[in-house]
């Protein structure tokens, strides 16, 4: 099982740790950050979707065309682009790229920010059942080699058809996140990877064991991505120091910008899981930080490995052998933090993964 290294890309120019600034579309920092990731050694980048900033598919294009290898995951929702289109526009931009897009498929826990975009289904065991229907569409846009029909409840096409189909046969990759039992189901019909959050050695056994469970019932497992973030230092004590800069930081932007952390009715599942984890306290299992999470709510990638690049390799070590295969790191610094992450940590993991992969292939045979 080969490991993929995911980073992200933002559109301005600011860390995450104080006030943005500079324009909410910024060209020059996009190709930087871009060319910063490739040379780094990551594999590919996410670009997000949120219902007020530029949207990513296009930011995806741009990255593309000023990389030569990197691969992009485009986050989209469903619901608010027709699936026969969106299948079109991912196809016909894989195949311009040769083959380096991946969609990643957010369903969203925030109806507040969704009616943004004019959604009007607020129940997200709903929005998961059009998740699935969407997804349905989708691939049938991208295999079907003849004019097909759907009828489902939020979805009715005829004769749909795509001239253009992924650059691979396989199709596009899809990553579907999520913790809810609805999202498990959804992933367990249509994922090709199944995204967490930086979760404990416990969440992420309990989370893989249902997604295999679902997985078991319509297509093989998917393989399984981790997002974190690591704070590094060259030594454990100097990393932690870092961590608690980062805090104090955080906690003054919070207190700047008057944001406060949703109420409990507005948490995903998700962020439930890392509020629950942030309670058992501040360092979970080797070292995983949870801080951020508890200031901010969880309301995203909040948790953190905090150490040494070789110590933070090692956890990652721990969870390839529980499963996963891609990391998605991302620090408060776009662009430092993914030169630092393609200094060590990036070789240092791929080296260890590589060599346990080898010693269990000598005691295999």
């Amino acid at each position: 099982m080969s490991v993929e290294f995911i980073g992200y890309i933002t559109n301005n120019n600011s860390s995450e740790t104080i006030v943005r600034n500079g324009p909410v579309l910024d060209r020059r920092n996009i190709e930087t950050v871009a060319k910063a990731h490739e040379n780094a050694g990551f594999d590919r980048v996410l670009l997000a979707f949120h219902s007020t900033t530029p949207d990513g598919l296009q930011v995806g294009q741009h990255v593309l065309g000023v990389t030569d290898k990197l691969n992009v995951l485009i986050a989209q929702r469903p619901g608010f682009t027709a699936p026969t289109l969106l299948a079109r526009q991912l196809a016909t931009v894989d195949q311009l790229s040769g083959g380096r897009v991946a969609l990643h498929v957010i369903t969203g826990g925030n109806a507040t920010e969704l009616k943004q975009d004019g959604n009007v289904i607020d129940d997200k065991d709903e929005r998961y059942a059009r998740t699935s229907e969407f997804l349905d569409v989708v691939r049938s846009e991208w295999t079907s080699e003849k004019p097909f029909s759907y009828n489902g409840k939020y979805y009715q096409v005829q004769n749909g058809f795509s001239q253009v189909k992924p650059y691979r046969g396989e199709g596009i990759p899809i990553f579907v996140g999520g913790a809810s039992d609805a999202a498990i189901e959804v992933a367990g019909r249509h994922a090709d990877t199944f995204a967490l959050w930086g979760e404990s050695y416990a969440q992420v056994r309990d989370v893989t064991s249902r997604v295999h469970t679902a997985a078991a019932r319509h297509r093989p497992t998917p393989r399984f991505s981790l997002s974190v973030r690591p704070i590094l230092a060259d030594t454990e004590e100097k990393a932690w120091a870092k961590a608690g800069e980062i805090l104090a930081r955080a906690t003054v932007l919070q207190d700047k910008t008057g944001y406060r952390k949703p109420a409990d009715g507005h948490a995903t599942a998700g962020a439930r899981r890392l509020l629950a984890l942030a309670e058992q306290g501040s360092r979970i299992d080797k070292r995983l930080w949870t801080e951020i999470a508890k200031l901010t709510g969880a309301n995203s990638n909040t948790t953190a490995l905090v150490g040494t690049p070789e110590q933070v390799a090692e956890v990652f070590g721990d969870y390839y052998d529980l499963g996963v295969s891609h990391f998605l790191i991302r620090g408060f610094d776009p662009l430092i933090d993914a030169i630092e992450y393609g200094r060590e940590l990036i070789p240092l993991t791929r080296k260890l993964i590589a060599e346990r992969g080898f010693a269990r292939g000598v005691a295999a045979e």
